[in-house]
């Protein structure tokens, strides 16, 4: 697993100088950020091809999961389902979830609002996973991956146009989004295998909701050099087209040389 890590770090890193850690476990990636008692980011440790189960190896290999500091964990994952806040009650996570994935008898269910508290976004891992966390770490908080995605759009809705339609790209996956009149019309999690299928999936979306294909605004964020998404790519299809990288809430301490090769979103922006 160690050949599959890439470490970031500030000039004078120091790992006893970690304060928190965040988690993003992506499908198939891993992504922990340290950071320091300022909510700085000091070092960041990304291992590829990574899968759930290697985790609890990681607790004892890696050297920033062996602080038993404030630790967030955000998990990309199909099983997720948006409530309005006006309609959440707690203890009702498993009808909410029923939909979007199986759901075994051994869950433990979480949820993390939004939006002034509008929506939750609520999900779920199994009742084993959580029992690990809880006895590996003193302070855990647990949502799910969508969360940074959604509360960066949140906090950019009054900078929509009527038509919107926005992806948020990581190799296997997006997130797609669509607001109308700066209100959340839909929101999913797509699994592809090529850059046609985001073409495929936003085609759907604007027919869904009758927008004019003219006018729609089509955005995607993290698109890579890899990935072969390009603003002339997107042209051909949209008339309104653009590649964006978000605006950032993440500080770095000095000297570091944080993942812009990566292109991933929690680099920029994360959900707090």
């Amino acid at each position: 697993m160690e050949n599959n890590l890439k470490v970031y770090k500030s000039d004078k890193f120091d790992v006893e100088d970690t304060a928190s850690l965040s988690l993003f476990l992506y499908p198939h990636t891993l992504f922990i950020f340290a950071k320091d008692s300022n909510q700085a980011n000091i070092g960041i440790h990304h291992y590829q091809n990574f899968k759930l189960d290697d985790l609890e190896v990681l607790f004892s290999t890696d050297p920033l999961l062996r602080n038993d500091v404030p630790v967030k964990f955000y998990f990309h994952q199909t099983a997720f389902s948006l409530v309005p806040g006006v309609l959440f009650q707690p203890g009702k996570e498993k009808e909410y979830l029923q939909f979007s994935d199986e759901i075994h008898e051994n869950t433990f269910f979480f949820s993390s609002p939004l939006d002034s508290n509008n929506l939750q976004v609520v999900c779920c891992i199994s009742a084993k996973l959580n029992k690990n966390l809880e006895a590996r770490f003193s302070e855990i908080t647990l949502h799910h991956g969508s969360c940074s995605f959604l509360s960066f759009l949140f906090k950019e809705r009054f900078n929509l146009i009527g038509q919107e339609v926005l992806v948020s790209y990581f190799k296997s996956h997006i997130y797609l989004a669509a607001f109308t009149d700066q209100d959340l019309s839909v929101f999913n999690l797509f699994e592809i295998s090529e850059k046609e299928d985001i073409l495929k999936y936003i085609a759907i979306t604007i027919s869904q909701l009758n927008y004019d294909r003219n006018h729609v605004r089509v955005t995607i964020f993290g698109a890579t050099e890899k990935s072969g998404i390009t603003e002339d790519w997107g042209l051909d299809y949209f008339q309104n087209f653009r590649l964006l990288n978000p605006v950032s809430n993440q500080n770095y301490s000095h000297g570091f040389k944080h993942l812009k090769s990566e292109h991933v979103l929690e680099a920029f922006w994360q959900y707090d």
